[in-house]
């Protein structure tokens, strides 16, 4: 008898530690998954915008801006050069004509693929105004200049509330990086394209707010995103000058 009672608390202590142990490890595990499952939400899109940049670069892939109203002849079709054997398999295009999404006011970059329309007069010290906004396209913050003014023009994207609702906005900014001086941006604005070229970039701290108000004598354009591409620590700052008509 008293073996078998000793028995019974053995099994009884032995079943209380594997039922611990399991608890443990299931919420080990929910611990894990619940954080790979933020990683992957935060830089899906960073990420694959990266691979999309190389692999296009690899394939020396161009784009080509075109005006809302043109139309792609089959001539152009035709003179396009051959794939490769990696383009065909990805089924990428090796000249790619993009038209702007909106051409009342739209944005295109050919040198990283971004098109995206712009949304007007967003305050970007109203929060759940400009989340909205960027869930949406790119914002143009309220009571800096338009295209074709002569004044400076401030657009961004890319931003959040948490760094773990960075991929729930668009995508078009995060190769902003790779922008060089000299590189083509183009605004599109009451169906007339406006061409911009980069000289200069500059990554601030999100506190730095003077650049919204900046001066200048010629038409001025600052493209900002978040910095690094999934988080919100800080910010990248690109800058444009009007190309002459």
């Amino acid at each position: 008898m008293q073996g078998d009672f000793y028995d019974k608390i053995y099994f009884m202590s032995t079943r209380k530690e594997f039922i611990t142990v399991l608890i443990l490890r299931t919420i080990g595990n929910f611990l894990i998954l619940s954080s790979l499952f933020l990683i992957v939400k935060t830089f899906y899109q960073p990420v694959t915008q990266e691979i999309r940049y190389f692999v296009e670069r690899k394939l020396n892939k161009q784009y080509i801006v075109s005006k809302p109203q043109d139309i792609i002849s089959p001539l152009i079709v035709e003179k396009q050069p051959s794939r490769s054997l990696l383009a065909s398999l990805l089924n990428i295009q090796p000249v790619e004509v993009m038209t702007p999404e909106d051409p009342s006011f739209s944005i295109v970059i050919p040198k990283i693929g971004a098109n995206a329309r712009v949304l007007s007069n967003i305050d970007a010290s109203d929060e759940k105004m400009y989340l909205t906004a960027l869930q949406n396209g790119v914002a143009h913050t309220l009571g800096t200049a338009f295209p074709d003014e002569g004044g400076h023009i401030f657009l961004f994207a890319h931003s959040t509330d948490y760094f773990w609702n960075v991929g729930t906005y668009n995508a078009v900014f995060y190769l902003l990086d790779k922008l060089d001086v000299g590189d083509e941006i183009n605004l599109f604005y009451q169906n007339k394209r406006i061409v911009y070229n980069m000289i200069g970039k500059r990554i601030v701290e999100p506190s730095q707010v003077e650049y919204l108000t900046r001066k200048t004598n010629k038409e001025f354009l600052t493209l900002q995103t978040c910095w690094p591409a999934g988080t919100t620590l800080r910010r990248l700052l690109i800058f444009a000058q009007r190309v002459a008509d």
